[in-house]
């Protein structure tokens, strides 16, 4: 059994929890918060299992990896304290354990990262023994190992797309909907996910990941940004009321650029309420989904959403993300201290889960 702490029980926190707890080789060694309040409180409980694991939540990070545990599944957000964020999984690292993690967008495509970004994870990879691997769902999987999987289907492929549409009532991370994105904010806003060059920041990874795997030569990223107005007040169930007039959806592109055409695309369309920008892309129930397009020979759509915590879209987005990480951790262990990305670590079957209850 691999010995591994869940740090941070937000969004991706309770369903990495759930994930180590239901893991057939994976043993659930602490919990750690930086909430006071969290404190001496019981990890399934923290999860939302109704049921106590007799694990408690503590915030003494230098007592838990001087245990030397195997994994650390950093939950922690990054969005808003990348350099906080890189010094907690560098430290991990350097303790000399495997370290799964969506929080640094820079490093899903480690190869092509930031010398910033990189090279304090060398560093500890070098000086503790430990790997890193960053993934998720948009950045993640949805970009990088189902879009390749599917484009394997066809006898020629014109355009891979990418689609995130997703209604973002659901998802309980105010701050980001607000502030980073800027929902609810007026059309005057400038929000920072959306500034140039960010998109790329956080997509153009994917992209560099898929045309090495195609072996398409990438003339450059482009972006293309659009923004709509509520034509009336909404009142949500997670996040209070968002004004008429305010951003009410987002639709942007990150493009792949191969040949002067656009070949390898990104594209979300986010709402925070359906009655915005109808005219656009809409998920098949109206709460959310990823999808891929391949346009060629033949054409193939696949769409995948995902449910948890009570049918919630968002949430089940999480938890993917989640297995894509915690399924890995077995497989880092038996591989060479390192920096990998998805390109390297296989998406793996569920072995030894089918039918499996929770501990």
């Amino acid at each position: 059994m691999i010995r591994t702490v869940v740090w941070g029980t937000g969004n991706v926190g309770r369903a990495a929890i759930r994930a180590v707890d239901t893991h057939p080789g994976l043993e659930l060694a602490a919990v750690l918060v930086s909430d006071p309040a969290k404190v001496g409180r019981d990890a399934g409980r923290l999860a939302g299992l109704g049921r106590d694991l007799g694990v408690a939540a503590v915030d003494e990070v230098g007592a838990v990896l001087d245990g030397r545990p195997g994994a650390v599944v950093y939950a922690a957000s990054g969005d808003t304290r990348p350099d906080g964020a890189l010094d907690d999984v560098a430290r991990a690292v350097r303790s000399g354990a495997v370290v799964v993690t969506p929080a640094l967008y820079p490093l899903y495509d480690q190869r092509n990262a930031p010398p910033e970004f990189r090279d304090p994870v060398l560093a500890a990879v070098a000086e503790g023994g430990g790997s890193l691997f960053v993934s998720g769902v948009d950045p993640g999987w949805g970009n990088d190992v189902l879009p390749l999987l599917v484009s394997g289907l066809g006898s020629t492929v014109d355009v891979i797309r990418c689609q995130e549409i997703f209604d973002y009532s659901t998802y309980e991370q105010e701050e980001s909907v607000r502030d980073l994105i800027g929902m609810g904010r007026p059309l005057e806003y400038e929000p920072p996910m959306l500034l140039p060059s960010v998109p790329t920041m956080v997509w153009g990874g994917q992209i560099r990941l898929m045309a090495r795997a195609l072996g398409a030569e990438l003339d450059e990223i482009r972006e293309t940004v659009d923004r709509r107005p509520l034509e009336s007040t909404v009142k949500t169930r997670t996040m209070g009321v968002f004004e008429a007039g305010t951003q009410g959806a987002i639709r942007f592109e990150v493009q792949g650029i191969v040949g002067g055409e656009p070949r390898i695309v990104i594209e979300h369309v986010t709402r925070i309420h359906p009655s915005c920008a109808p005219d656009w892309p809409v998920p098949p129930d109206g709460a959310g989904a990823h999808r891929v397009i391949v346009e060629g020979s033949p054409r193939i759509e696949v769409t995948v959403a995902a449910t948890a915590e009570g049918e919630n879209r968002s949430a089940g987005g999480n938890a993917t993300a989640v297995g894509r990480l915690v399924g890995a951790i077995d497989w880092l262990v038996a591989a060479e201290p390192g920096l990998y990305d998805a390109l390297d670590v296989p998406l793996r079957p569920a072995v030894g889960k089918l039918g499996r209850s929770p501990r």
